[in-house]
This record gives structure tokens, sequence and C-alpha cells, in this order.
């Protein structure tokens, strides 16, 4: 079997369809925070290559057949657990994460996190401890000016130290109709993580993403090299959003 469980024997089922707005309501939110000025690069690669970093439980989830890596930077502002108010200080950071698309035996699409780098680091230990996921404590920060927004980041711990992005895009006209490829992209309502051995699933809602086309200014990173995938050329889709609140569920395992 390929590394990273990919065996169109193992996972069956096929994937529900791409919806723009939650196919799961989250009625009872473990956690809640906003993603703010969040700008979206993705790169196609390999979907055997994909499949390697997977857990086990999940195939990529492909788009006509092409798989994609997403490195998406944004503000996290203000997280908040069990329906209290969301923490001005220590839930409030700068993050970039890098991700791939994925399918579970239920069907169910959504993220796995290769790397999330931020700026705090209490909230990267208590990610990386209570939620396996793979946090790294990083110097970063956001910036604004000539209608660009500009975001950047170089890891301190866990490593490598090398890892870096700097990243600026200018948002343009707001996107009337996302392709079927942009929601794709970023239409997505959970996460999959393996925590102690088992696949879990952790679902998301927020409303719909307002999208803006991105002109893609600056792009210099290993953030996704790192985390161990190459990609050539310029990102085939670049977008930026203001944001929108979310809603985490409790996670389950498949």
């Amino acid at each position: 079997m390929p590394a990273g469980g990919w065996d169109a024997g193992e996972v069956s089922h096929r994937p529900e369809p791409v919806t723009v707005d939650p196919p799961r309501p989250v009625r009872r939110a473990l956690m809640t925070q906003s993603w703010l000025e969040v700008a979206f690069l993705h790169w196609e690669v390999d979907p055997a290559a994909v499949a390697r970093l997977l857990p086990r439980g999940t195939v990529p989830d492909l788009f006509e057949g092409a798989a994609y890596v997403g490195l998406v930077p944004f503000r996290m502002h203000r997280v908040g657990w069990f329906g209290l108010p969301g923490v001005p200080y220590l839930g409030s950071f700068p993050e970039t994460n890098v991700r791939l698309y994925s399918v579970d035996g239920e069907g169910r699409r959504g993220v796995v996190f290769l790397s999330l780098d931020a700026s705090r680091l209490l909230p990267v230990l208590a990610a990386r401890i209570g939620f396996r996921l793979p946090y790294a404590w990083s110097r970063m920060g956001v910036r604004r000016g000539s209608g660009a927004v500009g975001f950047a980041s170089r890891r301190r711990w866990p490593g490598p130290r090398e890892a870096y992005s700097r990243i600026v895009v200018r948002p343009g006209e707001p996107v009337a109709r996302p392709s079927a490829l942009e929601h794709f992209l970023t239409a997505r309502w959970g996460l999959h993580n393996a925590v102690a051995g088992r696949l879990v699933y952790m679902p998301n809602a927020h409303p719909r993403w307002p999208l803006h086309r991105a002109e893609l200014v600056r792009c210099e990173e290993n953030l996704v090299s790192a985390a161990g995938l190459e990609t050539r050329g310029a990102p085939v889709s670049v977008l930026y959003s203001p944001g929108v609140p979310v809603r985490f569920g409790a996670p389950a395992r498949v």
C-alpha cells in the first residue's frame, strides 16, 4: 500500500458534493475565531506526492484529476472556547498554513495541514499538544499599504529554522461568480488529522467567502518545500478575502 494510506479499496465512498455553504451545521461550537485578510495561493501538484503526506484513511481530493497545495497567510482573530468571548491578545495573531485537500471513507471533504506557522507560542503549544496539529512558532507580521497586503514569517521552533515566507497580494475586484475550481479550493468544511494513530475529522462552519481576485506582487517562500512538496512556477490561483467568522465543532473519530 502506498504511504499515507492511499488505496482505492480502503476509502471507498465517493466525495460529497462541493458546497458553498456548510453541509453539516455546527450547533455547539467547541471553538470560535475569525480568519481575516486571507490570501489563497495554490499550485497544482502530483497526486501521488500528496497521497504520501495524508493521514491513513484519507485519499487526495482531486479536481478534474489534479491535486493542489495551498499556501494561505491570514490574521487569526480572537480565538474563543465554548462560546466564551475571544481572547484579544493570545487569541489574535498572524498565521500561515500549508494545506492539502482530502477525502475520508465517509466521503467528507476536508483539509490536511502540513504546517501552520503562528506568532504566539502558547497557542502553538496548545494546538500541538491538544490537537496534534503541526503548528510552529514563527516571527510574523502583516502590513498594509498602497492597496496591497503583505505577510512575512520566519520559523523559530521547532524548525527547520530557515523556513520562511514573504508574500504580498493586491486585492482586486470581487468575484461575483467563483469558478468550480475556486469553490473547490476555498469551500472546505472540516479538517482531517491523525491523533494517537486514529483519523479524526473536525467540522467547521462559516458564511460564504467574500472572494476577490488578487495580483501576486511578491512570493518568496520555502514553506511548501519544507513541508515535503515541490512546486513549479507561479501559483495557478491567487485569491483574497477580507475574512469570515468561523465556528468549529468537536472532533470525531472516523
